[in-house]
């Protein structure tokens, strides 16, 4: 009776922390991993470290039971079928599809067993198709900062030199004068 209550105790435990992670996310990938060996899953692993995604496998009965409660209540029961893994962006929302369509193009055989079953985002269920073309294809968050730093640069840089036209042109006025003076 007792290894039951600690078994159904870790289990609630599990849920718990399933449903922290889902809840914190800002995307979700929930992947097929059927087929791959340890070392290629260790090497996908090591990349979603690197992109800083959490990556895990749960069964598929937690999950259920930890989204019992949110928007994704019921509309992944046909995803989480067979083994699934899942992998949780907390900042940048496109950051694991990206990771799996890298590996998926660069790990040759062991890309082709990878499958996406399904993405999560801001309360929308994607479909694998959706994951791999669209929220893999969007720009990260540095280089999103990055397009909005030149957007703002853009401006100064024409006023600066806005402020230096006269300048320069005085410059260009002087050494007419300079030519001319030389040449007559």
């Amino acid at each position: 009776m007792a290894a039951a209550a600690s078994t159904r105790e870790g289990k609630n435990t599990l849920i718990g922390e399933v449903k922290g992670k889902f809840d914190k996310a800002t995307s979700v990938v929930l992947l097929d991993y059927k087929g791959m060996n340890v070392e290629n899953l260790t090497k996908l692993r090591a990349d979603f470290r690197k992109a800083g995604v959490e990556y895990k496998v749960v069964k598929n009965t937690l999950v259920k039971q930890a989204l019992k409660e949110s928007s994704y209540s019921g509309k992944l029961d046909d995803v989480l079928v067979g083994m699934t893994g899942i992998a949780w962006s907390y900042e940048d929302p496109s950051a694991a599809a990206k990771v799996v369509k890298a590996f998926k193009k660069d790990a040759g055989d062991a890309g082709e067993k990878l499958k996406v079953k399904a993405g999560l985002i801001e309360g929308s269920v994607l479909d694998a198709n959706a994951v791999e073309n669209q929220l893999a294809t969007m720009p990260g968050k540095d280089e999103l900062r990055a397009q909005l730093l030149a957007t703002l640069q853009a401006p100064l840089q024409q006023f600066v030199m806005l402020l230096n036209a006269p300048a320069q042109n005085f410059v260009y006025a002087l050494a007419a004068k300079e030519r001319q003076a030389n040449e007559g």
